[in-house]
């Protein structure tokens, strides 16, 4: 049994999530139940980042699918690339809270030095963790084809997530209230909780329905699984934004990833402002949070988002929201990786 501090911690970890209220496991039922018990079963804890998508159920599912079927479930990847993976996409989207949590899964899976190095914009000393470190941040490298589907899931995955992450948690999976005293041992007790399960690959499925895949999940294709899971989820979360974003919000959210660099923006959230000046006032506060999550997610500030609730009250609303403006950050920027690779082969040739 965990040291009591840690057990505190966990159990009272989902009180850590702002601006909306999880569901606590003893109320989850229907389609949040049975997520949060394979949240549990396959990942080891109920992982804040995904319970607090649990006031809207069907993209609280999505976020578990693609996590699940991405990181998780076994394939042609290592646990272990697939975490660097993660840690490099995290650390490139200033999402210090899960820099940490994949930090200390590849503690535990032997890779401290990796993680070290990850964390603090160091040198890798092994060429190949190095290499795909800086194509996961988007920069030069190649990862096999084979591997591509998992991989650039992963990258998704975690684009995503950071995005959420930066609205709704803090910048540590730890509560403040745990001592400095047993932060060390709680970091390496939940590093265990991460480490590989025999989870099989398709089991989230049966939580979506099928749909048909978009067009940008071209680097899926090979991978049956990984294809079906990011197309019920990005289908899911599309739905989920008919009801929530207005048409114009999401006119004006993808006329700028069209031409958005993939760099975070300005150090001040002022950029975002001639972006969304011609809305309809009621249409702003919406746009803007839908904004500054997709490109810049830590400026989203509990002005931002109260000003948004002006408007729409509601917890479902508020999540429905950020998660399609980070699925469609994440998605692409997944895109992204997959051009970058076909460059890469046709340069060699």
């Amino acid at each position: 049994m965990a040291p009591t501090p840690i057990r505190l911690a966990l159990r009272g970890a989902l009180r850590e999530v702002r601006y909306v209220t999880a569901v606590p496991p003893r109320r989850a039922a229907g389609l949040v139940g049975e997520v949060y018990r394979q949240v549990e079963r396959d990942f080891g804890m109920l992982a804040p980042p995904i319970a607090l998508h649990s006031p809207a159920p069907e993209v609280l599912a999505a976020s578990w699918t693609i996590l699940r079927e991405s990181l998780v479930a076994g394939g042609l990847a290592s646990r272990a690339d697939k975490e660097v993976v993660a840690s490099a996409v995290s650390r490139a989207n200033t999402c210090p809270y899960c820099v940490e949590v994949h930090g200390m899964a590849l503690g535990s899976l032997g890779r401290a030095e990796d993680a070290a190095a990850i964390s603090g914009d160091q040198e890798i000393g092994d060429p190949s963790t190095r290499a795909l470190a800086e194509w996961a941040r988007g920069g030069d490298g190649s990862v096999a084809p084979e591997l591509l589907p998992e991989l650039i899931g992963v990258a998704v995955t975690f684009h995503y997530l950071n995005r959420m992450v930066n609205v709704f948690l803090g910048p540590s999976p730890l509560p403040a209230a745990v001592p400095a005293s047993a932060r060390r041992v709680a970091r390496a007790v939940l590093g265990q909780f991460l480490k590989p399960s025999d989870a099989s690959p398709g089991a989230s499925l049966v939580l979506l329905p099928d749909a048909p895949p978009p067009g940008d999940l071209d680097w899926a294709k090979g991978n049956e699984t990984i294809e079906a899971a990011f197309t019920r989820a990005t289908a899911a979360v599309d739905a989920a934004a008919r009801e929530s974003v207005p048409a114009r919000v999401r006119e004006v959210v993808q006329r700028e990833l069209a031409f958005w660099p993939g760099t975070s923006a300005a150090l001040s959230a002022s950029w975002v402002e001639p972006a969304i000046a011609g809305l309809p006032l009621s249409e702003r506060a919406a746009a803007r949070l839908a904004l500054l999550t997709a490109i810049a997610s830590y400026q989203v500030d509990e002005s931002v988002v109260g000003t948004f609730r002006r408007y729409q009250p509601s917890d479902g609303a508020l999540v429905e929201l950020v998660a399609w403006a980070s699925l469609s950050a994440a998605r692409s920027l997944g895109k992204r990786l997959l051009h970058d690779v076909k460059s890469s082969e046709r340069t060699e040739k």
